[in-house]
């Protein structure tokens, strides 16, 4: 297995300090991954995945783990469970039963219980779980996919979180249910793959509503045209800090899925024709 570690950044002051980012991973069987060192250091089960080491081809090549919505041209999914078996392999979680959500840009979180069957059908923003024998995912080509776990790695969840679901504070609500469910364990937050800061442009209406969730701390550009850009996963950890995450405990990705066409699939970038990561966690087997 093939790491690519955090890089080193240059701060104001001169000082010199690591980078909250993901690990670059080459599984054996070809899959190339995002890992967390906060949740690998717990023994957690993990991956954001890239559009690498599948058996899709154009325009899902190669690990296509989703179909875009209202689009003529589909991937089989016979090729798309396969690469999920693939990547939860790459992760260290293989044959756990797979749960997702038809995901609706809102706060909804539900929780897939142990030794139950789950509904993969109901609508809803993120799974939790507490269940060793299930892995929760999510997906995305351009959202923020999150993970969350307890530090003890017995109870995780899985995040989409779009400008919308950030809005709703779709990570709050995932913190929330793990903390009703775990009392007082810590927990530990990664940040995936997303459309970086440049390269989401919105409009003047989108730019207010982050205004008035973050305030003077909004982290958005506004152009003299009346558009303009904001940043989603500042706006993640704006929140996970409000909710009482301190920022030793949150991993952050700087990868851009928009710039970055070798790496990852991206709807704005495709326009809408093109593939699905995904990000997957499991409970702690230790």
């Amino acid at each position: 297995m093939i790491v690519a570690s955090a890089a080193l950044r240059t701060e104001a002051t001169g000082v010199v300090s690591i980078q909250p980012m993901l690990d670059r991973i080459t599984a054996p069987n070809g899959v190339v991954f995002y890992r967390s060192s906060l949740l690998a250091a717990a023994r957690i089960p993990h991956a954001f995945s890239t559009r690498i080491g599948g058996d899709s081809p154009a325009p899902f090549d190669s690990l296509n783990l989703g179909n875009p919505n209202g689009c003529d041209v589909q991937d089989s999914y016979e090729r798309i469970w396969n690469n999920y078996r693939l990547l939860e392999t790459a992760a260290g979680c293989p044959g756990r039963d797979l749960c997702h959500v038809h995901q609706v840009h809102a706060d909804n979180v539900v929780w897939a219980s142990t030794n139950a069957p789950f509904d993969n059908s109901i609508k809803a923003d993120a799974i939790a779980t507490d269940d060793p024998g299930k892995v929760v995912s999510v997906r995305v080509a351009d959202c923020v996919p999150i993970l969350l776990a307890t530090e003890d790695g017995k109870m995780v969840a899985a995040i989409h979180a779009g400008w919308r679901g950030v809005i709703a504070n779709i990570l709050a609500a995932a913190i929330a249910v793990l903390r009703e469910k775990s009392a007082d364990t810590p927990l530990l937050l990664a940040i995936g793959p997303s459309i970086g800061l440049d390269s989401f442009e919105v409009g003047g209406e989108v730019l207010d509503e982050f205004q008035k969730a973050f305030g003077s701390k909004a982290p958005l550009r506004r152009r003299t045209d009346g558009k303009g850009h904001v940043d989603l996963k500042k706006c993640l950890e704006l929140q996970a800090a409000s909710c009482g995450i301190a920022p030793e405990r949150v991993d952050v990705s700087t990868s851009c899925t928009f710039l970055e066409s070798d790496e990852f699939f991206s709807h704005r970038r495709e326009n809408g024709v093109t593939g699905r990561m995904a990000a997957i966690i499991a409970p702690s087997q230790r």
